[in-house]
């Protein structure tokens, strides 16, 4: 077992039956101490019991491992993580598996079917994950699953509560990604196909002896271990085979002032996934979004053009002048390190409302080069970047995130977006001129 759990500490909800036991299992089996929680409650969520998750712990400690139970409702997730750090003194790893069903047509579902559903799935993975979030933080390390499912992806009848439980937990998982990513905190959604409690009641017994939650748990103790790299993501495991869902967009069309009638006619081209990309994050989908619009603006000869001048020596009344001159001098010394980006960028750098000069990285010419000035030889730039001085130089310098510059409005991008995070090595190198 080369994938070890040594001295790591996890928590696993609904661990006393199915898919939950077994992941318990596993992590325990690898050197993991583990708390096992379980309500002990049926699949409608009406009752409880401490059985289930002490069966548990003894099946682990037989086997030589560290277990201990906890029998709170997940809602409770305070209580859950005390029970790991009185117990284990930290907390590594988080699996929110946790959940029930109250299966019934939209036409029949009563507030307490919804309300019931939500309150185990999406407060419970909330809770949980919340208590542990600044353990994780401090200790500068965790790993966080929640459980989705295919229908919170797909829908499902009779399931409204619980595919719109399922689907929540997806922007759940994303968002932490995000946020625990500087904290080597990693986030991923599970999308199961399993036997167990649960599916009891959607699918028939053959099919439901079939799919061993045994299949679902390597994927799982794989997600949870240090190796593992992946943040944001949605993987899915059932019957053996194992896979990831990603999302993607159509190319669709830009159609100016349009109304019902203009999509009705282009609805065959805005739905069309022929040639669809795939979209990662909401940053990608905004650059995705400026750089179709500055493709049409130039189709359709709206692109603004801008002043011709150009050569000299950088100014010293612009401070990001040194951050240009440091790329000017890594393109000369390295000329074939920026050949494969095979693109222009164009700064046009602002005191915050006026031009104070225009910046060339010319990397599509023969003899790659960065110089002052528009765009020469007739070429257009494939991205134009307009910032404020000092705001650029606090991005190079790592005070200001370029994420966040960009979708405040401060680091405005026409053009291919993504090009910008090639230019990152050059922006390093510039990070050390001393301005």
């Amino acid at each position: 077992m080369a994938l070890r759990f040594d001295g790591k500490v996890a928590i696993v909800t609904g661990a006393g039956g199915g898919l939950g036991k077994t992941y318990a299992l596993e992590l325990a089996k690898r050197g993991c101490k583990v708390v096992v929680n379980d309500l002990g409650g049926d699949r409608h969520g009406t009752s409880s019991s401490s059985s289930m998750a002490d069966k548990v712990v003894q099946e682990i400690k037989a086997a030589g491992g560290q277990a201990v139970a906890n029998y709170d409702s997940v809602e409770f997730g305070d209580k859950i993580v005390k029970t790991a750090i009185d117990n284990f003194g930290k907390i590594d790893i988080v699996i929110n598996n946790a959940g029930i069903l109250r299966d019934v047509s939209f036409q029949k579902m009563t507030d307490l079917d919804w309300d019931l559903i939500f309150k185990v799935h999406v407060k419970g993975a909330y809770a949980v994950t919340k208590a542990a979030w600044p353990y994780m933080r401090d200790q500068k390390y965790g790993r966080i699953v929640v459980t989705s499912s295919n229908a919170g992806v797909h829908g499902n009848f009779g399931q409204v509560n619980y595919a719109a439980a399922k689907s929540a937990l997806i922007g759940f998982a994303n968002s932490l990604a995000q946020e625990g990513a500087k904290y080597n905190i990693l986030a991923n959604t599970l999308v199961p196909t399993a036997g167990s409690r649960l599916t009891e009641t959607v699918m028939p017994q053959n099919l439901v002896d079939a799919l061993k939650p045994d299949y679902v748990t390597p994927l799982v103790t794989y997600m949870v271990h240090d190796s593992f790299e992946e943040s944001g993501k949605v993987f899915e495991a059932g019957a053996g085979w194992y896979g990831t869902i990603q999302y993607y967009k159509s190319k669709g069309k830009v159609i100016s002032n349009a109304t019902a009638d203009d999509l009705a006619k282009n609805w065959s081209t805005i739905t069309n996934m022929a040639g669809a990309e795939f979209i990662g994050t909401i940053t990608e989908q905004s650059a995705r979004l400026v750089s179709i619009l500055e493709e049409h603006e130039s189709s359709t000869g709206n692109a603004s053009s801008g002043s011709s001048s150009s050569g000299g020596a950088f100014p010293s009344n612009i401070k990001s002048s040194a951050l240009f001159q440091e790329m000017a001098d890594g393109v000369k010394a390295d000329p074939n390190a920026v050949k494969p980006l095979k693109a222009i960028v164009l700064y046009v750098i602002t005191d915050g409302k006026n031009e104070l000069g225009k910046f060339t990285l010319d990397f599509k010419s023969a003899n790659p080069s960065v110089y002052l000035g528009d765009v020469q030889n007739g070429e257009k730039a494939n991205a134009t970047v307009t910032v404020a001085d000092s705001d650029f130089v606090d991005i190079a310098a790592g005070k200001l995130n370029a994420q966040k510059a960009f979708m405040s409005g401060k680091l405005k991008v026409k053009g291919n977006v993504m090009l910008l995070q090639k230019l990152q090595a050059l922006l390093e190198k510039a990070k050390k001129s001393k301005l």
